[in-house]
């Protein structure tokens, strides 16, 4: 009975409760704008959505492979727009327009107006607007241009605005250009980022300095100012528990009283506390919370849930003033306040995240697709060009596929080498396929050019050329023809350059009796050099890597000769069988020198010269008779060993292909006595090294050329002693350097470096060789009270000079161990053929030049521009869009860089498009968006404390529609829209 009746009770106690609870729809006040004299809180809802990294692109878009990582960017957009309509106070920010555009282009035409709506309202804003948000170290200038003006293109052509912010929160340090050229010159008002050193952090943290003025060019002076903040930590909600996807372990706002856990209060004086932490280390009244991170808002409402809630109590508690909100209103925000803000020059280079822990190399990782990438940004350039030239044709081969490509891999993580492996090989699938669409345009345009000198295009050319993009392994079959059998081998060469060059292209041949000609008829003098086995070894392996199957036959020379081509333009040269017309091409005379011997070698045949000493291979005297430069000049090898966290160090941080932290340094000598080989002949003269079984080195120089080129082939780096490997070669002068060295931002300016030392705090040095590694896209120089030593590079890597007088360059990186920043995966690139994987090979070059002192910019800039873009080849054998162009114009030089050249220069532009009438000229902003007029009127103007506003900083004047001539100051890029009749719409860059 007791028992019965203590059950009644109960059920009876819970009735009454039950019938107090009423149901209420609570309506959360989220209008909140800004209140001037509070604290107020910007919340920023965003999404950082890689373009691949751990998975690929295809994969994060559809959310598949998500054993990896579940992620899935459909997802996002998809719940984000009915989050949107649920609350016209919500606001987010989207920015990579590789993943939107794939969305966009699904969508129906009902969910495009409403996507349209809610851009215009402002619910939805596009921030930096690229396909990608790219990297910044290694990444060259022309190609974070063209990502970004895809991006911008399609925001414009769709949405009809112009992105304000630049949002680059994810990449690995941040470049001068960054700054100036993707931040102020495409428009934009301010830059957000997130990775500083952590020694520049904790400074800019207790001196308020998070937020500056950062004028990232001497050239362009205060007209390249822009606002650019660091966040605090990172780019995710701040400290205290304010993440909110599905599953995430911060606590929800639970604001039912009638449910347990009701915990208002504590979690809007966790807001408070959090919001006052970061106040205090920023100036004005204004912060910003960027309240998301990776691939984040797959199920958008449990965020806006929960922001609505934040937002509703926190501004009822009325200490601080939470609202909703984007960079953009936090930018004006922060302009409206008037204040001065500290100064910012040169760049956040390099970055470490704490002590031992440098993200210097990712500078080199995978240097096989940073060479790849770079090779197709130099082809792309070309390519453009003759669609242009030739004609357009929507339907035909276009550019259209390798832009995508190459645009997706400006990512920081692809051309930046920290995806993993099966990601990488995606990135150069997509660049193979966009070079193959790309090479067929290239192959009927150069056909088109070949055979007619109109201008008005052509149908369907004759001719068939064909390409050869291995000829770094000395496989093209379109040059291995028996030319015995009376056939003519056609070779069309095509300079994308705005200047005339002479150059030397080499080529693989089968026969040994050729003769050149140019397209008048006269005999080019020519020679041809022997094959070396290690170039037989790379063919033989990596054709059958790449096509599945071996070559048929062998090359056994090289023939090399001279070609001289128009800017802009092509020349065209035979190659024949037969002697009726001349003599046959000079075979190089090869000697061996064995190391013990006392004798000197000397090769060159011009100004500059090299002398070897047989018995000290790696020392070669350099002297330049025309300029009286001399100098003792030695090259070597070392690696360091990636230190693998082992032992009783207190920070077990690993060597990857992030970080770069060595374990010791091991110069490579050669393992036994092995000869020097040197090749003579009328072009060019070779010194042949084999360093030891792993790496060979060729040194040359070029009849007529005054630098010296060095071929490496570096691998597979051995790791049988189970320890990675971190390979650099080592250029040594005498020259007193008083560790100071320039290397180059994106390709554009020169930075100022010194060993050991930041100009923004007082470094405490940790990691002597990692700390001092630098990015490098063109090149590095020295220099002393005489002479400038300049080394210049085919692709990005990491460079330093750790010794007066020397550059050191990082080649190739072989690494055994994951170093803790996400990929989950050792460095270790493998090639597979035939069910056998071994270690890559890396296969470069790198130039050299000493100039005396004031004169070594005009070869960094002209010749470093060459390598950028290579003469273009195409073979052939004989038997017995709406009326536009986008035109860019850049000048190479920076202020005081040379003094002839370093000056104010103008184009010609009837001259640039001689034949085709131009009808109109409008100036643009860099990544044509919006017209250059309307960009400048709406530019925000700060305060720098220590930077005086300049007068007016000399840059091109406007152009004259009649003259038509524009004009460039030093480091200055004009973008134009010009109008044609009856010609198609295309990039072309010069």
């Amino acid at each position: 009975m007791e028992i019965r009746l203590w059950l009644f009770s109960v059920f009876l106690f819970m009735g009454t409760a039950i019938s107090w609870v009423e149901s209420k729809y609570l309506v959360y006040n989220t209008s909140q704008g800004i209140v001037p004299d509070k604290l107020n809180v910007h919340l920023v809802a965003h999404t950082h959505d890689d373009v691949g990294w751990l998975k690929t692109v295809d994969q994060y878009y559809v959310g598949s492979n998500n054993s990896i990582q579940g992620a899935c960017v459909r997802n996002v957009l998809d719940s984000l727009i009915p989050a949107l309509l649920a609350d016209k106070n919500r606001k987010f920010i989207y920015v990579e327009m590789a993943f939107f555009q794939r969305w966009w282009r699904d969508q129906s035409e009902a969910m495009q107006q409403i996507v349209k709506q809610l851009v215009s309202s402002g619910q939805l804003e596009f921030i930096n607007g690229g396909m990608c948000m790219h990297d910044e170290a290694v990444t060259h200038y022309i190609d974070m241009i063209d990502q970004t003006t895809l991006g911008h293109q399609f925001i414009k052509k769709e949405f009809g605005v112009t992105p304000r912010i630049g949002w680059q929160i994810d990449p690995f340090g941040h470049s001068a250009v960054q700054a100036y050229l993707l931040g102020t010159e495409v428009g934009f008002d301010s830059l957000f980022f997130g990775r500083i050193d952590y020694q520049d952090r904790a400074k800019r943290k207790n001196e308020k300095s998070l937020e500056v003025v950062w004028q990232g060019s001497d050239s362009l002076g205060s007209s390249a100012q822009i606002f650019a903040g660091a966040f605090p930590e990172n780019y995710e909600p701040p400290p205290g528990g304010f993440y909110f996807e599905v599953n995430d372990p911060s606590p929800i706002v639970q604001d039912d009283m009638n449910l347990f856990d009701y915990n208002v209060p504590d979690r809007v004086n966790d807001f408070v506390a959090a919001a006052i932490s970061q106040a205090n280390i920023t100036r004005t009244n204004h912060i910003m919370w960027t309240m998301g991170t990776d691939f984040k808002y797959q199920y958008a409402e449990t965020w806006f849930r929960e922001m609505d809630k934040l937002i509703h109590y926190v501004n009822m508690d009325g200490r601080v003033n939470a609202l909703y909100s984007t960079p953009s209103i936090y930018t004006d925000a922060k302009h409206a306040t008037n204040e001065s803000w500290p100064a910012k020059t040169d760049d956040f280079f390099p970055y470490a995240d704490r002590a031992n822990a440098y993200w210097t190399g990712y500078f080199t990782s995978r240097p096989a697709l940073k060479r790849y990438v770079r090779m197709m940004s130099g082809y792309y350039l070309a390519a453009r060009q003759l669609e242009f030239l030739s004609g357009r044709s929507n339907t035909g081969p276009n550019t259209d596929s390798l832009a995508d490509a190459l645009a997706i891999a400006q990512h920081h993580d692809a051309v930046a080498g920290t995806e993993k492996q099966h990601v990488a090989n995606d990135y150069a699938k997509r660049l193979s396929i966009g070079y193959s669409e790309a090479e067929k345009l290239v192959a009927s345009s150069l056909a088109c050019l070949a055979e007619s000198t109109s201008h008005n295009g052509c149908q369907s050319p004759a001719t068939k050329f064909q390409q050869c993009p291995l000829l770094n392994i000395s496989y093209c079959p379109a040059s291995e023809i028996n030319q015995s059998h009376g056939k003519n081998l056609v070779v069309v060469v095509y300079n994308s350059l705005g200047w005339k060059r002479d150059d030397v292209i080499q080529i693989p041949v089968i026969n040994d009796e050729v003769t050149v000609h140019d397209s008048e008829g006269r005999e080019i003098e020519s020679q041809l050099l022997p094959l070396a086995d290690v170039y037989v070894a790379l063919r033989n392996s990596y054709v059958q890597a790449y096509m599945g199957k071996p070559p048929m036959d062998t090359p056994k020379y090289w023939l090399a000769f001279t070609v001289s081509v128009p800017p802009f333009g092509f020349s065209t040269y035979t190659i024949s069988g037969s002697k009726s017309a001349g003599a046959y091409s000079t075979k190089s005379s090869t000697y061996t020198f064995q190391t013990r011997d006392q004798s000197t070698i000397e090769v060159g045949q011009g100004n500059l010269k090299l002398t070897f000493l047989a018995d000290e291979s790696k020392k070669a005297n350099y002297i330049n008779s025309r300029s009286s430069v001399e100098d003792l000049v030695e090259q070597s090898f070392s690696f360091y060993t990636g230190y693998n966290g082992t032992g009783n160090d207190k920070d077990p941080q690993n060597a990857g292909a992030y970080i770069f932290r060595p374990n010791g340094t091991f110069i490579i000598k050669p393992e036994k006595q092995i000869p020097l080989i040197v090749m003579r002949g009328p072009i060019v003269e070779e010194v042949h090294q084999q360093i030891n079984q792993w790496i060979y080195q060729i040194t040359r120089l070029y009849k007529g050329k005054e630098h010296v080129e060095v071929e490496f082939i570096v691998g597979p780096v051995p790791i049988d002693d189970g320890i990675g490997k971190e390979v650099a070669t080592q250029i040594t002068t005498t020259m007193a350097t008083n560790k100071t060295f320039y290397t180059d931002s994106n390709g554009r300016d020169f930075i100022k470096r010194i060993r050991d030392y930041r100009n923004d705090w007082n470094l405490q040095v940790n990691q002597p060789a990692a700390g001092n590694y630098y990015p490098i896209n063109l090149g590095i120089y020295t220099k002393d009270d005489k002479k400038e030593f300049s080394v210049l590079v085919d692709r990005p890597l990491g460079a330093s000079s750790l010794v007066d007088g020397q550059v050191e360059l990082m080649l190739h990186r072989r690494l055994l161990l994951d170093d803790s920043r996400g990929v989950a995966e050792a460095l270790n690139e493998t090639v597979c053929v035939l069910d056998q994987c071994k270690g890559l090979i890396i296969q470069g070059k790198y130039y050299f030049r000493i100039d005396p002192l004031g004169e070594g910019a005009k070869w960094r800039r002209s010749f470093g521009q060459e390598i950028y873009s290579p003469l273009l080849l195409a073979f052939a054998e004989e038997e017995l869009d709406d009326g536009k162009v986008l035109l860019r114009l850049a000048h190479l030089y920076q202020i005081g860089e040379d003094k002839d050249l370093s000056v104010m220069t103008s184009v010609e532009l009837k001259k640039l498009f001689h034949g085709k009438k131009i009808h109109k000229v409008a100036e643009m902003s860099l990544s044509a968006n919006q017209q250059r007029t309307e960009m400048e009127k709406k530019r925000l103007v700060w305060k720098a404390e220590g930077l005086e506003r300049q007068e007016a900083v000399a840059r091109g004047g406007p152009v004259d529609p009649a003259e038509l001539v524009v004009e460039l100051a030093p480091m200055e890029i004009r973008t134009f829209v010009i109008d044609f009749d009856h010609t198609s719409h295309h990039v072309f860059d010069v």
